[in-house]
Order: C-alpha cells, then sequence, then structure tokens
C-alpha cells in the first residue's frame, strides 16, 4: 500500500471516528445508560480500516462532493459495520475472542451488553441518515435509509450471514451441498453488500447519473468478491497476530471457502482478474479515480 493511500485511509478514519464519538456521546443526554454508551464507543472505536466508509467518502468526492453530510453517511455505514461485527464474535455465531488485535465487546464487556450494542448501534445508522446534513432531499435520503436496509437486511448482510451458518452444519442437520457458485452468492450478500452500497451511495449524496450508478454498483460488486477472496486467502495462510482475530477457523469448522473450490493459486488469480476488472471499471473518471484504484489493489494486497 502506498503512504499516500495509508495517509488517506488513517486520515479519513480519524475524522470517521470522530463523527462516531460525537453522535454516541450525544446520547448521553437523551437518558441512554453509561455503560452502553461505553461499550458502543469500544466497539466503533477500536481501530479498523474503515475500508466502507473510505469508500464512500471518496466515491462522493470523485464527483464532487466532500463535506459533513457525506461523513455522516459514512458513520451510519460504519455503525452497521461496526454492529456486524460485534454479533458475528458471539459465542451463538463466530465465538471469536479477539477484533482488530483487542478483546471482543462480549469480552470486554459482557454477552448480553455485546447483543444490545449492536441493536444501538443498527438504529444509530438510521438516525444519522436521517440527518438533513445528509441530502437537503428527503427523497435522497429515504432512497439511502432504504438502500442500506436492504444491504444489511435478509437479501444482504444478514442472509449472508444465515446462509454462512447453514454451511458449516450447526443446526443439527446435514450442512446443504456448496459450489463456486453458492459460495460466491452467500459472499455477494454476507460481504458485497456493504461495499456495493459504500459505492452507490457515495454517488447518490453526490448526484452522479444513473448510469454512473450502475457502473460504481458493478464496481463494489467486483470489489467485494476480491475481499472476501483475499480474507479466505488470509485465513489459510496467515496467522492471529497478523490478522488480529483467530486464523483458520473456516477449515477448522469444517466450512467450504473459494479457496477449497478453486485452490490456493487459482484462487490469487481470481483475485488478481477482480482487481483488474475493477481497475478497468474506472477507466472513464481518469486520475481522478485513482485513490479509488489504489484501494481495490490494497484490498488485493492487504495482510489483515
Amino acid at each position: 500500500m502506498s503512504n499516500t493511500l495509508n495517509e488517506k485511509l488513517l486520515h479519513h478514519g480519524q475524522i470517521i471516528s470522530d463523527v462516531l464519538k460525537s453522535a454516541i456521546e450525544a446520547e448521553a443526554g437523551t437518558g441512554a445508560p453509561q455503560r452502553l454508551l461505553d461499550a458502543m464507543c469500544y466497539a466503533t472505536l477500536n481501530g479498523g480500516k474503515r475500508l466502507r466508509p473510505f469508500l464512500l467518502v471518496e466515491t462522493a468526492a470523485l464527483f464532487g462532493r466532500n463535506d459533513r453530510g457525506v461523513l455522516r453517511a459514512a458513520a451510519a455505514l460504519e455503525c452497521i459495520h461496526s454492529y456486524s461485527l460485534v454479533h458475528d464474535d458471539l459465542p451463538a455465531l463466530d465465538n471469536d475472542d479477539l477484533r482488530r488485535g483487542k478483546k471482543t465487546t462480549h469480552i470486554a464487556f459482557d454477552e448480553e451488553t455485546a447483543i444490545l450494542v449492536g441493536d444501538a448501534l443498527q438504529t444509530l445508522a438510521f438516525d444519522l441518515l436521517t440527518d438533513e446534513h445528509v441530502h437537503t432531499d428527503p427523497a435522497i435520503r429515504l432512497k439511502l435509509v432504504a438502500g442500506l436496509a436492504k444491504a444489511a437486511g435478509a437479501s444482504g448482510m444478514v442472509g449472508g450471514q444465515v446462509l454462512d451458518i447453514a454451511a458449516e452444519g450447526r443446526r443439527g442437520e446435514a450442512s446443504p451441498p456448496q459450489s463456486e457458485t453458492s459460495i460466491k452468492s452467500m459472499q455477494a450478500m454476507k460481504t458485497g453488500a456493504l461495499l456495493r452500497f459504500a459505492c452507490t451511495a457515495g454517488v447518490i449524496l453526490a448526484g452522479g447519473s444513473p448510469d454512473d450508478e450502475m457502473r460504481f454498483e458493478k464496481f463494489g460488486s467486483t470489489i467485494g468478491l476480491a475481499f472476501q477472496l483475499a480474507d479466505d486467502i488470509l485465513d489459510r495462510t496467515s496467522d492471529a497476530a497478523a490478522l488480529g482475530k483467530e486464523a483458520g477457523k473456516d477449515a477448522a469448522a469444517g466450512k467450504a471457502t473459494l479457496v477449497d473450490f478453486m485452490g490456493l493459486k487459482t484462487a490469487k488469480a481470481h483475485l488478481t482478474a477482480q482487481i483488474n476488472e475493477a481497475h478497468d471499471l474506472l477507466k472513464p473518471y481518469g486520475p481522478a479515480a485513482d485513490t479509488l484504484r489504489q484501494t481495490a489493489s490494497f484490498i488485493a494486497n492487504r495482510t489483515s
């Protein structure tokens, strides 16, 4: 990753953290329990790449918009992502003790609090999106709310998580047969939906054309698959110290990944092909899209 991109990620990450911290602390004056607010801060302000909000901000900037409203929309997206991580880490789901190199929220606090933290972050996301600073047109805000709800819900992230659990056969029934197609479909929901929303929301916020929106939906889908391929490869080749979470869990659970179907060498080649496709989708925007090109490459080459 270039120093320039690294600096941008760190800079935007801190800005998003500041927006999240301010939004959570604002709840203190409404009677919200302090323990809940502390746990919400713990779950959201614990580092991380802030890739999804970064993509939203950079896409909006490509189309000429970079202001407080964009940052609030980006923070809303990060609330959904953070809530999903808190719930994924719970004993009933992935049962993880580490997240970003720190104790997971249910370990640092308790299981009950972690469940409620996820609930609170999910609702905070939609509170942030309805702020008039996000867009002066209520119809645009409604479109964003609907888009994020769908990306996060039964046909998106949550539905993908259900399919992921089913693949492990944890319900006392046989795991459904897995194929490359079924795994790609599951991952397009679980991982890809929020990445697609990040890219299309940036276009919508900045008033891009319907053609631009479709192109960036495809861009989001492409880097979403690349992100999951990179994740699966790292799960096989890295360790907990590098990842900031336990490695090898998919294999230990007997869950098939694209690496199983393709083999490691072919999966790496497929990852490269996805990044090349993402770069091709950005060609019409010239040098102005260089940060997004670098971000696509970063997804393929990341180490955690």
